[in-house]
């Protein structure tokens, strides 16, 4: 066989990160990957080298000859690599986009990362919504953002990867004098006949009104129609006090004036959330933010979901976790 002409770097870290561990599952676990794309890195990496790297059995992995080869080689070449990256901006600030301001997935996981990277910078900036962010982290002018990737363009999603952060419950803000806000709860059942806000015509948002939809499909409960884009936490809060509709939330919405936040429940409708960047980022910042989206995900049982959790079907693939 012919020597291949260019090596996707991508192919030798899931290389060296097998042959370091000698574990898959824990090679996968340390590049935040599924160990299914992992495996399928390392088999494209010997077919175009055309040589076996490891033996595999059902009790362990081990390093050929040519793999033990190759080992010296991939530490040389991802390590110029790494140079280049560092000498062309690499020291830039990881930009982070979190939606909007308050809301607390996206936040408490870049708090985290900052915990856990203090030498590296990581800003946040606000897209209002992962449709609209989409479009940034494609043109390189953002790094990562949070959102339901299922709800995005197949056109868009082509060019991104995605990690499942948690399945956020969802709520419904009230009016404080509204028929239902002595509540603790809010039954789904009980907003039939209502009109709910859910950011419909906000072209950056589509993925949230979606979801909307979703949800309210056969429960006799109606989206609002599109209103004008309300620009500031005063406007929103001005149009939303004038129209009086519910608004569909997430249970860690910020408090606004005169109204109250309730959590939906039979079912329990579940925001599905992911991490998702542009295909090929490299940063040394990024590591630290999939660590911390990992280490939150576990302590607050972020993927555990509710015997009666609802999330649309079409988001049942992308939320899958490879473990």
């Amino acid at each position: 066989m012919p020597a291949p002409q260019h090596l996707d770097p991508r192919l030798l870290r899931a290389f060296l990160a097998v042959a370091d561990e000698l574990h898959f599952t824990r090679a996968a676990a340390r590049l935040y990957v599924a160990q299914q794309a992992l495996s399928r890195d390392v088999r494209r990496l010997e077919r175009e080298l055309g040589a076996e790297l490891f033996v595999r059995t059902t009790r362990q992995v081990t390093l050929t000859a040519d793999g033990e080869r190759l080992v010296p080689y991939a530490r040389r070449a991802l390590a110029a690599q790494d140079e280049l990256l560092a000498a062309f901006g690499q020291a830039r600030p990881l930009l982070v986009d979190l939606n909007s301001p308050g809301l607390g997935t996206g936040r408490r996981v870049l708090h985290r990362a900052r915990e856990l990277a203090p030498d590296q910078e990581l800003m946040a900036r606000y897209e209002s919504g992962l449709t609209g962010a989409a479009g940034e982290l494609l043109a390189g002018r953002l790094d990562v953002s949070f959102g339901r990737f299922a709800g995005l363009d197949p056109a868009l999603r082509a060019g991104l990867e995605h990690r499942p952060v948690r399945f956020e419950p969802m709520a419904v803000v009230l009016p404080e004098d509204h028929r239902l806000a002595a509540l603790e709860r809010v039954p789904l059942a009980a907003l039939a006949g209502e009109t709910v806000y859910a950011g419909a015509g906000n072209q950056r948002t589509p993925e949230w009104t979606d979801l909307a939809r979703r949800l309210f499909e056969g429960r006799g409960i109606e989206v609002a129609p599109p209103a004008p884009l309300a620009v500031g936490d005063e406007e929103f809060q001005r149009i939303m006090a004038k129209t009086r509709n519910p608004i569909l939330a997430v249970v860690d919405f910020p408090a606004m004036p005169a109204t109250v936040l309730r959590p939906l429940v039979d079912p329990v409708p579940l925001s599905p959330v992911s991490l998702v960047w542009r295909k090929g980022l490299v940063h040394p910042a990024f590591d630290a933010l999939c660590r911390a989206a990992i280490e939150l995900g576990v302590e607050h049982g972020w993927l555990r979901r509710p015997a009666d959790g609802w999330i649309p079907a079409t988001d049942e693939r992308h939320m899958h976790v490879h473990k």
